[in-house]
C-alpha cells in the first residue's frame, strides 16, 4: 500500500506521520486490498470556537475510492474520527462486496433447480 501524508497549513512531524500509519494498520487488518491512500490534513483559518483542524483520506480500494473527511479541535482528535469513519466505510464496502458474491452463487443455484423441473415435467 502506497501511503501519501500531506499537509496544507502545517508542517507533517514524524510523530503525526507514524500516529496516521499506526492508525491505518487497523483498515488494512479488515481489508487488504488497499491499492493507495493519500491523506491530507490542514488547518484553516476560522475563529477559536470552530473546528480548525481538519483530516481526509482518499482511500483507492480495489472497484473503488472511498473519500472520508472529519474536523475537530484537536489534529489527533480529528485522525481518530476520520479513521473510524473510514473504517465503517471499508467495513461496509467489504459487507457489499461479499453479499453481491454470495447473491450471483444463489442465483446460480435456483437458476439450475429450476432447470431440473422443467426437465422433470417434460
Amino acid at each position: 500500500m502506497n501511503l501519501t501524508i500531506s499537509g496544507h497549513h502545517l508542517d507533517v512531524t514524524p510523530a503525526i506521520r507514524e500516529y496516521v500509519q499506526n492508525k491505518l494498520e487497523r483498515i488494512t487488518r479488515h481489508f487488504d486490498q488497499v491499492i493507495d491512500s493519500h491523506v491530507i490534513l490542514c488547518i484553516d483559518n476560522l475563529t477559536e470556537k470552530e473546528k480548525r483542524q481538519k483530516a481526509e483520506i482518499n482511500l483507492r480500494v480495489a472497484g473503488k475510492i472511498v473519500h472520508v473527511a472529519s474536523a475537530a479541535h484537536d489534529l489527533y482528535a480529528a485522525i481518530d474520527m476520520l479513521m473510524d469513519r473510514l473504517d465503517r466505510q471499508v467495513v461496509k464496502y467489504k459487507q457489499m462486496l461479499k453479499d453481491h458474491d454470495n447473491a450471483c452463487i444463489k442465483r446460480m443455484s435456483e437458476g439450475s433447480e429450476g432447470g431440473e423441473e422443467a426437465a422433470v415435467a417434460a
